[in-house]
């Protein structure tokens, strides 16, 4: 990317920020986001904060997808961005098989020790591999806790990266998730956990 185009986007980004603080008197870090459109799984909308990656989630187009930005980060300006390139380019590879783990700096901020326990024992969960969500919960600390572990997963805010869709019930029937079951089954495959 050339100098003047990074430029240029800085000034867009720097326009954006001066306008939200006139217009709220308050002066947040901007939240960037990026859309994947053409994914096996369909559309996908990628936010990042300064600290990393804050959401990875299905939605069915830009306008929604930063509409429940606004919802969730209104103290914040958003701001479209190609911040989120190397996020895209994990999530390509991973898509095309060429690199099925992810390197991702993550922003778990805001979420409860409980669903950043869940969260980081599902990262955990190996490609090709599946957990059931008891056992999630055991190892997360909570041996009884098998449906809070399935609300924090379905909160799961970096969806794919985080591999909440490898959870499964404990009969072994897909259980739920906030992509759809189709996607999710799809992934599983894809990552040849379920038969083709």
């Amino acid at each position: 990317m050339s100098e003047s185009v990074m430029a240029e986007r800085r000034a867009a980004e720097q326009i954006v920020c001066v306008a939200f603080a006139r217009l709220t008197a308050r002066r947040g870090e901007p939240l960037h986001y990026a859309m994947m459109e053409d994914t096996p799984v369909g559309v996908l909308g990628l936010a990042a904060s300064g600290a990393g990656l804050r959401h990875v989630e299905f939605t069915r187009d830009e306008d929604r997808f930063v509409e429940r930005l606004l919802a969730r980060y209104g103290d914040r300006p958003i701001v479209r961005s190609d911040a989120l390139d190397r996020v895209r380019r994990a999530l390509a590879r991973y898509f095309n098989r060429k690199q099925l783990g992810f390197d991702v700096r993550l922003d778990l901020a805001g979420l409860s020790d409980f669903d950043r326990r869940v969260l980081t024992v599902t990262a955990r969960v190996p490609v090709g591999r599946v957990a059931t969500y008891a056992e999630i919960a055991a190892k997360a600390g909570s041996p009884q806790g098998m449906r809070a572990t399935g609300n924090a997963l379905h909160r799961n805010p970096v969806a794919i990266i985080v591999p909440c869709h490898r959870v499964l019930r404990s009969d072994g029937s897909l259980g739920g998730y906030g992509g759809g079951l189709r996607a999710k089954a799809f992934l599983l495959r894809h990552e040849g956990a379920l038969g083709k």
